[in-house]
């Protein structure tokens, strides 16, 4: 019965702690808002790309009138050129699913812009994103140009990166030199990504920005302790497109 009464007390505590053991483990705070962020991005054929954007801008509300374009840019600098890249927002994957239905039904949209678009790119590439729950989605005081920074982290999450990756880029921010504007973390695609969105006044702002934050102590120390987690960095310059929301 003694024998009996031990393992009766140690299956007890170890009930009790198993919660506490998972919660340890999870993959940083918790995503409770469905909203998500489509990443959408278009390899434009060589030659082809003023012909996308023109018609892109002349019927682009054929698709908004069913989901929300976040902004859209063109990239300047930074891995292959001829290339747009989009972000949509989503309430949730039922709303998504209902964008998809009607525009698979709407004729107009389907003739004017997805067919020629077609027409004109090499490939798509879409990724699901969320904001980060420390982060909101910010505007942009004025026009300027936006650096895409992409983070490719060591498997494990934010519970194992996650902190140190925020303390990082507050580091930025607290010298104010760029606006955030949002850090997304992958959802659907490669896993363990996170995007970082940046708004400038010009590239020649940002590369003083730069040069700035890395003589600051306090960035240094941040950085070099959220890399210990890091894989590979990318970043592209963008310039809005004449149809930008954030702007």
């Amino acid at each position: 019965m003694l024998a009996l009464g031990k393992s009766l007390t140690k299956a007890l505590a170890a009930r009790t702690l198993a919660p506490q053991v998972c919660s340890s483990f999870a993959t940083g705070p918790r995503q409770y808002d469905g909203t998500f962020y489509e990443f959408r991005t278009y390899c434009i054929k060589p030659s082809k790309m003023n012909e996308f954007l023109e018609n892109v801008k002349k019927n682009i509300h054929l698709q908004t009138a069913h989901s929300e374009l976040v902004g859209s840019w063109s990239v300047e600098f930074g891995g292959r050129i001829d290339k747009v890249f989009h972000i949509w927002k989503y309430d949730n994957f039922a709303q998504q699913t209902e964008v998809r239905k009607a525009l698979a039904n709407d004729k107009e949209w389907r003739e004017q812009l997805l067919i020629p678009i077609l027409g004109l790119t090499d490939k798509q590439e879409s990724e699901i994103t969320y904001l980060v729950p420390w982060c909101k989605l910010e505007k942009p005081p004025k026009e300027g140009v936006y650096e895409l920074v992409t983070f490719q982290m060591k498997p494990g999450g934010p519970a194992l990166w996650g902190d140190a990756f925020r303390r990082a880029i507050n580091a930025h921010v607290d010298l104010g030199y760029s606006k955030l504007v949002g850090v997304f973390h992958t959802e659907y695609g490669a896993l363990n990504r996170v995007h970082v969105l940046w708004w400038n006044a010009s590239a020649d702002s940002r590369a003083a920005g730069r040069h700035q934050s890395h003589e600051d102590p306090r960035v240094v120390a941040a950085v070099r302790e959220s890399v210990n987690y890091l894989v590979s960095q990318q970043n592209m310059l963008l310039i809005p497109t004449s149809y930008p929301p954030l702007e």
